[in-house]
């Protein structure tokens, strides 16, 4: 009868073991599901912020890079380009940029930029999502074009600021994305610091 004595000892190593074993399996089991939360380095490669060299841009030259997957246009505004923007306002949706949306608080002024001579944009139509086309040209379109972002898909058009004009199908300017200037010719896209 000496056999039927339970030995507590061995039966709480055994349920001890057991636990530990059950929870490692778990822990392997469950990491792929984890780890499926986090995003890829494609994925935080392409939300990491962006730094254009603009030193060898030209004046009146338009810069593309990619960002978030999405066109960012650096455009050398000249002096003449610059001027063109005053006396527009009655033809434009959104001539101050009110629409707190399309550009940080920094970049609300009659340029929407920074410093006046470089204008960052996300390159893509509030209409629809087209890819405008860089016109500079004064009356490339017709005698009345001022230079700007013109979309031919369904013919919106923005000025070299990438305010919207009136009585086209865009109903918005031209996002300016969040950036900040890494010294006088470095341009870092993606993040959003106070103007130097």
């Amino acid at each position: 009868m000496s056999d039927d004595k339970v030995d507590t000892g061995r039966r709480r190593f055994l349920t001890a073991a057991t636990t530990v074993i059950g929870g490692v399996g778990v822990a392997y089991a469950a990491s792929p599901f984890i780890c499926s939360w986090f995003p890829s380095a494609k994925a935080q490669a392409m939300g990491a912020p962006v730094k254009i060299d603009v030193s060898k841009l030209e004046p009146g030259a338009q810069l593309t890079v990619e960002w978030r997957g999405q066109p960012i246009w650096v455009v050398h505004r000249t002096e003449q380009m610059l001027e063109k923007l005053k006396g527009l306002d009655g033809q434009l949706r959104d001539p101050e940029s009110h629409e707190d949306s399309q550009q940080p608080k920094y970049a609300q002024n009659e340029y929407r930029s920074i410093k006046p001579n470089y204008l960052v944009l996300v390159g893509i139509c509030t209409h629809l999502g087209c890819v405008p086309m860089y016109k500079p040209e004064v009356g490339s379109l017709d005698p009345s074009w001022p230079g700007g972002f013109f979309c031919p898909c369904h013919g919106s058009r923005f000025d070299m600021a990438g305010r919207v004009f009136k009585g086209v199908p865009a109903p918005l300017n031209l996002v300016v994305p969040p950036y900040f200037y890494e010294g006088d010719t470095v341009i870092v896209v993606g993040e959003d610091k106070k103007a130097a």
